[in-house]
């Protein structure tokens, strides 16, 4: 008889997902992770090659995984995923809208409106859309979880993240009137990482991860499997009676004054220092 901890439960079991922007960071870290529980995935990307690199991933890992590339961007790539995940597995029972973009960058003085429509229809629209095909294609009927990736910096204002920050300030009031018009079938939730180790936010934390770190009362910043694990939790049976919440997941950025010789500004001063043009 060995010993030590049992392995975890696959408490996803019998269940599919789809995941958007998992070609890398906490999307691929959110698919690995749903995986590991037992769900089967759909995963899609713009990138491919980043497509296919994690649908081999999970299979190497033991996963049933297919991919689908495309824009989230494109309506009927939103509908092709579904269908194709219905093709495959025959059911949707988690969707997690990870896909985002940070465009445009900088003073909202001198955004192209072409470039601030491209930030909601990616950030918010997007989501709105593929939880409009889950729900038509399988949901409706059945149930489901959902879970939209926001962000901290929803909560306050920030140097050139003024198109991002508005429109992830939007998708926590989409989660929270989807959760009361979608319930009791469907739950939805968010989760809003801080500064994570992700490639999209490379320019921030390679400058600036010591000073961050020394400002958060966990004394570091985030990995993306910090992310995937609240993920995952929000959309198993374990958070059954949650819904229409935002789960911070930002090592305590919102906290950090009350730590010993905590100062409320020194991790956005320290952001702030490093962010180009600032």
């Amino acid at each position: 008889m060995t010993s030590g901890p049992l392995p975890a439960a696959p408490v996803l079991a019998g269940r599919t997902a789809l995941v958007t922007g998992a070609s890398r960071g906490i999307g691929r870290a959110i698919a690995g992770e749903l995986a590991r529980a037992g769900a089967r995935l759909c995963v899609t990307a713009r990138d491919p090659a980043g497509v296919r690199d994690t649908v081999a991933r999970l299979r190497a890992g033991g996963a049933e995984a297919i991919g689908v590339a495309g824009s989230v961007a494109d309506p009927a790539h939103l509908w092709e995923v579904t269908e194709r995940t219905m093709a495959a597995y025959g059911r949707v029972d988690v969707v997690v809208n990870n896909a985002a973009t940070n465009q445009p960058y900088g003073p909202l003085m001198d955004a192209d409106p072409d470039d601030w429509r491209t930030a909601f229809t990616v950030n918010v629209e997007a989501p709105l859309r593929l939880v409009q095909c889950a729900w038509r294609a399988w949901m409706s009927e059945h149930g489901g979880a959902v879970v939209n990736v926001c962000t901290e910096g929803a909560g306050h204002v920030g140097p050139h993240v003024g198109a991002y920050g508005t429109s992830k300030a939007a998708l926590l009031h989409l989660t929270a009137q989807l959760a009361g018009e979608l319930g009791p079938g469907v739950r939805v939730n968010s989760v809003s990482p801080g500064l994570v180790r992700t490639e999209m936010a490379r320019f921030v934390w390679e400058r600036a991860e010591e000073g961050v770190a020394a400002g958060l009362p966990t004394g570091r910043i985030g990995e993306p499997d910090d992310v995937a694990r609240a993920v995952r939790w929000l959309v198993s049976d374990e958070a059954s009676w949650i819904t229409g919440a935002d789960l911070l997941v930002d090592g305590g950025t919102r906290v950090r004054a009350a730590s010993p010789g905590g100062d409320p500004g020194a991790v956005q001063r320290e952001l702030r220092h490093h962010l180009p043009g600032s």
